[in-house]
């Protein structure tokens, strides 16, 4: 018996079952499962804040309480911007319709006269999902007021999960800690300190890149000259709570209103260069230097984490699966059982065949000798 090992086959079901069954848990309890995440999400970024009060020995509750405020305050600030915003955006929806429906004409005019294909039925599916995109339908009202109905519900009782995770932090550590036997206290401490480590970094590194890229982008578009810019620059930033995919998404509506309802298609030109110079400067400037290499998860694995996320809970659990995978990556690397989770989640292991900074010093000192 002492020599008995467990089949590969068997192992391999467990671990089958095991995520068959993670998801469909997950799916099934989505609508309450994901308002707590996010919660824990924004208690992590609040917490400096409501860590700092206490230290000037405000009590915890008026402390969490301040906290809240300025996050309310914040988020209200930035949705009143966007309703100004979007309620001139739909009053302009009429003309940019009609100038839509000629842009495309004059597209597919060109397109015909070059090549000689006619695509009427293509152009006809154009114009409608440059229609759709641009119009407020019965069915578009309704999925509309659902979605937003569940949002709004969400966003209320947020505060309230918030409030309480902050103020029972002590109570949650502590729990965890009796679950664990005496010899695992020092290790299981260790994994909760870096934890809460990477979660602080992620959210408040995350909302500074997001608040810069918001002057970034509604200041370029401004510049360029496209329609609801500040509209345009807020949603865009907005995106980038998703990394990788985020700037991507961002830009998707930008570029369209720029194609389809301005004047001329040197605007989506114009777009489309500030959206590789937005993609640079995120990914090589601001996310480097002020979210850090605190989260230390190699790309491929955050591409698939978002995807998987976005697959089980849509946009929230896009936005999630980064800290997740993080949290994930630091219980795998320090429990010997997990490591190899904890390797395959890393930065580590490729580093003989990453680009770094001394590479292209090198390579450029080489050249300039």
């Amino acid at each position: 018996m002492k020599d008995f090992k467990i089949p590969w086959i068997v192992w391999l079901t467990v671990w089958a079952l095991f995520l068959w069954l993670s998801y469909d848990m997950l799916t099934k309890f989505r609508n309450y499962l994901y308002p707590i995440s996010l919660g824990g999400l924004f208690a992590y970024l609040l917490f400096p804040i409501a860590n700092f009060l206490e230290k000037k020995k405000i009590p915890r509750i008026a402390a969490n309480i301040i906290s809240i405020l300025i996050g309310v305050t914040v988020f209200l600030g930035i949705a009143f911007i966007i309703y100004k915003q979007m309620g001139l955006f739909l009053e302009d929806l009429p003309q940019m319709q009609a100038v839509a429906s000629h842009n495309i004409n004059e597209i597919f005019k060109h397109v015909t006269s070059f090549t000689g294909i006619k695509s009427t039925d293509f152009k006809d599916q154009v114009k409608l999902l440059a229609r759709n995109l641009l119009s407020l339908s019965g069915s578009n009202f309704k999925n509309t007021f659902t979605h937003t109905f569940q949002t709004v519900f969400t966003i209320g009782i947020m505060p309230v999960y918030v409030f309480f995770l902050l103020f029972y932090r002590n109570k949650f550590h502590d729990f965890i800690l009796m679950m664990v036997k005496k010899d695992q206290l020092k290790r299981t401490t260790k994994i909760i300190d870096e934890i809460n480590k990477v979660s602080v970094y992620y959210m408040t590194g995350v909302s500074k890149v997001v608040f810069i890229l918001m002057i970034l982008n509604s200041t370029g578009f401004s510049i360029i000259g496209l329609k609801h810019a500040i509209f345009l620059g807020i949603l865009a930033a907005l995106m980038n709570f998703i990394p990788y995919y985020g700037t991507i998404i961002g830009y998707l509506f930008p570029m369209f209103i720029a194609v389809f309802t301005m004047s001329s298609p040197i605007y989506a030109l114009w777009v489309f260069l500030q959206f590789i110079v937005v993609q640079f400067t995120e990914n090589n400037i601001l996310t480097p230097n002020i979210v850090g290499s605190h989260v230390k998860i190699n790309p491929f694995m955050i591409i698939l984490a978002i995807t998987f996320g976005g697959f089980i809970w849509g946009l929230p659990g896009m936005f999630i699966a980064v800290p997740i995978t993080a949290i994930l990556r630091v219980i795998g690397e320090n429990i010997p059982e997990l490591q190899p989770i904890g390797y395959l989640l890393g930065s580590g292991g490729a580093e003989e065949h990453s680009i770094t900074r001394k590479k292209i010093s090198n390579f450029f000192n080489k050249i300039f000798k």
